[in-house]
């Protein structure tokens, strides 16, 4: 799959951020030199254009995901879930905040971008023709 070319991609951004939970005040932090995340093979790289779950184009695909390519438009819920591919099996989401409580995801989609795994992505429908 192809990539978007380098010069649109920076190399850091602004994001909020936390590595713990707490009061939001205390946690809560603005870091305007947040490394652009890397992507790994089965994750694309989401320009993100919401803040609680992660809505946006895909910018960059790994080079095992199938189901996207640059250029779609896509969303998910990330909020208290991380990718572990034993959990994807189980269909309870406890399972999966559980894990969440142990290793804070850092960013979450409080961020310009976002990687994320394509099983946690879907395409956003399209707008019916009325």
């Amino acid at each position: 799959m192809a990539a978007a070319p380098s010069d649109s991609i920076p190399s850091v951004y602004g994001a909020w951020v936390y590595s713990e939970y707490g009061k939001t005040a205390d946690v809560l932090k603005f870091d305007p030199n947040v490394a652009v995340p890397e992507i790994k093979e089965d994750q694309v790289l989401i320009k993100d254009n919401s803040r609680y779950d992660v809505a946006g184009v895909v910018v960059k695909v790994g080079s095992q995901v199938q189901k996207f390519k640059v250029g779609d438009e896509v969303y998910a819920c990330l909020s208290n879930s991380i990718e572990i591919p034993q959990y994807h099996a189980k269909n309870s989401h406890g399972d999966l905040n559980e894990k969440a409580l142990v290793k804070p995801n850092r960013l979450g989609s409080l961020a310009e971008y976002t990687a994320a795994g394509e099983t946690m992505l879907a395409l956003k429908p399209k707008r019916p023709k009325i």
